[in-house]
């Protein structure tokens, strides 16, 4: 009987390595380290379940792990949006279309709008709004199920906004004939801001989303004007971190922006007529920009030749340059800023058309690609597991040709995407 244990020991060091659940053992050309800004040559990147194992010069395959050959690419993090609409129908000429589309309908567009996103190399995006209320939330728990294919979301379910604001659907019928689905965030008062908040959190959302002024795509409302008051958001806000989270402000004019970074919001979308004195809140205070600083070419350019709203038109050439400006001086001035495109303004898959811009107005091409990796995985709070290819991180990765460090448009073709190490087909 004593040799049992000897013989346990002996077959202990003898048995082949485990093998490893549904691993990847990725062969990369050139590998950017988006933390350094170094390229590094001879990479190879395993990968177990979800999760990146280890990074190491390149050998044999791990027993168990399929090996992706990607030697002819760089490979760099999947990349991050901030600001995109899935479950949405998309800018248009007919103001009523999210009112024509069922919430069934919407999902079913939005899940054509997130497969067009994962193929375009965005793992990760945050939805930040949507007229019909919760349907990002359905679509999120329908990519997190694997019904459909996706990027990771997290979402907003709905717009915060005051009545006949910058995120209700104006100028189709009167906004209280609108169906209950699509005022979800309307409100008048701080009590009313934290009920609303307090609902769309027991509803499943992530974040939350304030109108802070008008918006540009919005019947009736102007973008320097502001429209939640601080007190309003400064409750939703106390709702979000109750619940271990945050809220994001939409905000084009100076005072709704300073009203917003008073607030507590951790990130302002848009950011188009800023002030010094904003820039220098946002920094002082850790706030991130998130400028959309692509669409307004494709509003003018689409919109004038599909007729989309003259009050739209008008607002949009109100604010493109002297949002790029801005966008400019916040680079000059170190203020945080991280990617987002308004993807859904423009057609969903092209929201790298951004990062030329970015460069255009004053970034490096490495600052451009942090603003979508690391930068926006501190935004949504998951710098620990997203925005680095690392050990421990989702094996979220995407290969280009040619180095984007050297040519930033290469992230405009994306010829292959791993999320969550699996191999977008």
């Amino acid at each position: 009987m004593r040799a049992l244990p000897a013989i346990a020991a002996l077959l202990a060091l003898t048995a082949p390595a485990p093998l490893l659940a549904e691993g990847l053992y990725i062969a990369a050309g050139q590998l950017l380290d988006v933390t350094s800004g170094a390229v590094l040559t001879g990479q190879c990147i395993l990968t177990e379940g979800e999760r990146i194992v280890r990074v190491e010069p390149c050998g044999e395959s791990p027993q168990g792990a399929e090996r992706v050959d990607w030697s002819a690419y760089t490979v760099l993090p999947g990349l991050i949006d901030l600001h995109t609409h899935l479950s949405d129908t998309g800018s248009s000429a007919d103001l009523a279309d999210p009112l024509k589309t069922s919430p069934v309908d919407t999902v079913l567009i939005g899940a054509r709008n997130a497969r067009l996103t994962l193929e375009a190399g965005f793992t990760t995006v945050r939805d930040v709004g949507t007229y019909r209320g919760l349907t990002d939330v359905a679509l999120r728990n329908a990519i997190n199920k694997g019904l459909v294919p996706g990027p990771r979301m997290f979402v907003a379910g709905a717009y915060l906004t005051h009545p006949g604001g910058g995120g209700e659907l104006n100028g189709v019928v009167p906004n209280d004939q609108l169906p209950a689905d699509m005022r979800l965030g309307v409100l008048s008062n701080p009590q009313e801001a934290a009920e609303r908040a307090t609902y769309l959190f027991d509803n499943g959302v992530d974040f939350l989303k304030l109108m802070a002024t008008g918006a540009v795509l919005a019947i009736g409302t102007e973008p320097g004007e502001p429209e939640l008051t601080e007190a309003e958001m400064r409750a939703a806000v106390e709702v979000a971190a109750a619940r271990g989270s945050f809220a994001t402000a939409h905000a084009h004019g100076a005072e709704g922006i300073k009203a917003a970074i008073r607030a507590g919001v951790r990130s302002i979308e848009h950011a188009s007529l800023i002030d010094e004195e904003g820039l220098a809140m946002a920094r002082d205070k850790g706030v991130w920009l998130v400028m959309d600083v692509f669409n307004g070419d494709y509003i003018d350019e689409v919109g004038t030749a599909e007729g989309w709203p003259e009050e739209y038109l008008r607002k949009n050439r109100e604010t493109t340059q002297v949002q790029r400006d801005a966008f400019r001086r916040a680079v000059e001035l170190g203020v945080p800023l991280a990617f987002g495109s308004d993807a859904g303004v423009f057609p969903h898959g092209l929201n790298a058309r951004q990062f030329r811009y970015m460069v255009a107005n004053g970034m490096t091409p490495l600052q451009v690609i942090r603003a979508a990796t690391t930068s926006a995985a501190q935004v949504i709070g998951r710098e620990q597991e997203l925005g680095k290819i690392a050990p421990g991180y989702f094996a979220d990765m995407i290969a280009v040709t040619g180095v984007p460090l050297a040519d930033i448009t290469v992230l405009e073709r994306v010829p292959a995407v791993i999320k969550g190490g699996k191999v977008v087909p």
